[in-house]
């Protein structure tokens, strides 16, 4: 009878001395890669298609634009109306108005829940360049939100223009501004978001912000009856997001003020401002 062979073992990194050194140095087996944007952006992509808030949240969304848009065309469809020439897509704006809400949350939820709950300092310490980790954040957020604002869009804007009898054709312009360019302007603004939780660190108070900077200037130009004030009042009008939101459908609230793609070259600035300032701050912060 064989005599049973105790099992083989693998040899254990071995301890060698580097050149011109008399003390051993540790040779790890396990190769080092170094790191590069890509990874960032494969860990962000995993973060946020595996955290329940964002199926919540692009749930609610999409909900909004196509249940509040198609139910804004039926409701024109029934009633008979004739558009005249007004531009039969603007009958989307209305779930846009209200969904923009779920893309503010998602956007502060991004960066501003790792801080809550300190997976932040797991993130940092997988990935110690601050810039890195925030446009990783940014890029897939900014992705995420243009593709699934350009879907839903573009579903109620086909649907629409069937469902209205009598509603004249859009023209290929006004196709691009009500899907790809309302669709630019939404993810912005989320992204925006994602800037201010990254800048405040509270989801709560981010999102209060962000709400105001929506709906403040329009409610505050409401009550403004001050003959004196018409000016401010005026801007406020003009420059409010809902306002903005309307100039991509040809419904500006103003006779003056952005038209055209203005609004995105608005937003894209302010944006690109506060990202330059987030950025500064994480450098100089404690995580």
């Amino acid at each position: 009878m064989s005599t049973p062979q105790p099992p083989t073992q693998q040899a254990a990194p071995a301890w060698q001395a580097a050149p011109g050194s008399p003390f051993p140095t540790y040779t790890s087996p396990i190769p080092v890669v170094r790191t590069h944007l890509g990874h960032a952006l494969a860990s962000e992509w995993t973060k946020i298609r595996s955290v329940r808030s964002t199926m919540w949240t692009l749930g609610v969304f999409v909900l909004l634009v196509v249940g509040i848009g198609l139910s804004a065309g039926a409701l024109v469809a029934n009633s008979n109306d004739d558009l005249g020439d007004e531009n039969p897509l603007a009958l989307g704006f209305f779930g846009l108005l209200l969904g923009v809400m779920c893309i503010i949350t998602l956007g502060v939820l991004t960066t501003a829940s790792e801080y809550g709950t300190g997976m932040i300092r797991t993130t940092m310490t997988a990935c110690p360049s601050r810039g890195r980790v925030l446009a990783a954040k940014a890029i897939v957020f900014f992705t995420v939100a243009f593709v699934v604002t350009l879907v839903a869009t573009s579903f109620v804007a086909f649907v629409q223009v069937g469902m209205v009898d009598g509603a004249r054709e859009p023209t290929g312009g006004e196709w691009l501004k009500g899907t790809v360019g309302v669709s630019l302007y939404i993810a912005l603004i989320g992204l925006l978001s994602l800037i201010v939780g990254a800048i405040v660190r509270h989801s709560a108070g981010a999102i209060t912000i962000m709400i105001g900077v929506v709906l403040a200037p329009l409610v505050i130009a409401l009550f403004m009856f001050s003959s004196s004030l018409e000016d401010l009042r005026q801007a406020l009008f003009e420059y409010s997001i809902p306002n903005q939101l309307s100039v991509f459908y040809s419904q500006s609230l103003t006779e003056t003020g952005p038209s055209g793609w203005d609004p995105l070259w608005i937003v894209l600035g302010i944006t690109a401002a506060a990202f330059v300032g987030a950025y500064a701050l994480q450098e100089q912060r404690d995580v």
